[in-house]
């Protein structure tokens, strides 16, 4: 960081009385703003006027006032803490927004319902054996595997073959659509598609539309366990199967064709290529595809909420907190499953992390 600023042992008055001032006028309008926030007492769209306004105009002060008080120092302390003035404010907020609140649904986990008395494990005892929680682990377990899995194999398959065909660009194109539709809205497309009418009613599902026109009886698709997890998890593949594609299909184009050349010159069959080039080559973008994706299974709430509201079977972990939090007004269970996705999330935040930490350009 040498270099920017000019050499100076100390710093004037003036700079001085200009970072004080300039740090008053910040700490005025941050309080400020905040305060007429929180009172509401203006109309919607005032408010987010002010909000806007008000959010950015806090930001350029901070760091200009920051800087301002970095500058008093000489030259040699200000080049070593200037770094941690443009992240720590990010840091803070980081840890304003994500480390206190884990540690207050830690607390609240070993308190009762009311999180007025301390009861220990007792909410980790109901998790693994409730009958409805042991059911929403296993539902949680289904769709880790099962989601991820055919959300990164076919978006490898699709992202090969449509390098190979002449509509490449019309083919991606239609695979990815989905991907600017959201979770709930998918769940509203495909409660249509899995409707079903008894008693000789016209069906107005297209699944059930064509069963019957083959002749065969009208299924409940969402009303069957375990197979209705599969029809929600089909939504959730649907969705994510662009987003592998895309990804996939960047790193293919990456893959040395001269490697492939020679690999057929060798006699080696298109399938063998798959296995023992490309996928070596693409390893990185498909660990870190099935990581992003195992993330969203793990926290996936809005396809069960808007499809089946949890009920035949078809609870997830992140459901039940939900209903524990929300409906059932019990905070102590509802923050042990919050720290139960937790633990099911770090091992794979840490994979992550060591993975980027190994790449050279993190070295």
């Amino acid at each position: 960081m040498a270099g920017i600023r000019s050499l100076k042992a100390y710093a004037s008055v003036s700079d001085i009385i200009k970072a004080i001032a300039v740090v008053i006028g910040t700490v005025i309008v941050s309080a400020s703003g905040f305060m007429l926030l929180k009172n509401n007492v203006l109309s919607q769209v005032p408010t987010t006027v002010v909000a806007i306004v008000w959010g950015v105009l806090s930001v350029i002060l901070i760091f200009y006032s920051l800087n301002l008080l970095a500058q008093i120092f000489p030259t040699r302390v200000y080049n070593k803490i200037v770094p941690y003035i443009f992240i720590g404010p990010a840091v803070l907020i980081m840890g304003w927004y994500l480390f206190l609140p884990t540690m207050r649904s830690l607390l609240l986990s070993f308190m009762d319902k009311t999180s007025t008395k301390f009861i220990g494990l007792d909410n980790y005892k109901y998790l693994f054996t409730d009958r409805s929680m042991v059911v929403s682990i296993r539902n949680t377990l289904i769709w880790l595997v099962c989601g991820t899995g055919f959300s990164v194999v076919l978006g490898l398959t699709v992202a090969i073959l449509a390098e190979r065909s002449h509509i490449e660009k019309f083919s991606k194109t239609l695979i990815f659509l989905p991907m600017s539709i959201s979770l709930v809205g998918a769940g509203v497309i495909f409660k249509f598609m899995y409707a079903a009418k008894f008693g000789g009613a016209e069906q107005i599902g297209l699944l059930n539309a064509i069963v019957v026109h083959l002749g065969w009886e009208p299924q409940n698709w969402l009303g069957k366990a375990p197979w209705n997890n599969l029809f929600l998890i089909a939504i959730f593949v649907w969705l994510q199967t662009g987003f592998a594609m895309v990804v996939l299909s960047a790193a293919l184009k990456a893959v040395p064709e001269e490697m492939i050349e020679a690999a057929r010159i060798d006699g080696a069959s298109e399938f063998r290529i798959l296995m023992q080039v490309v996928i070596p080559n693409i390893r990185a973008s498909i660990i870190s595809v099935s990581t992003t994706i195992l993330l969203a299974a793990l926290k996936c709430f809005d396809i069960v909420y808007s499809m089946t509201n949890g009920l035949f079977g078809t609870e997830v972990l992140a459901s039940q907190q939900y209903k524990q939090m929300f409906t059932f007004q019990n905070y102590g269970r509802g923050s042990a499953i919050a720290i139960l996705i937790l633990i099911g999330v770090s091992p794979v935040i840490y994979y992550n992390l060591k993975e980027f930490r190994n790449k050279e350009a993190f070295k």
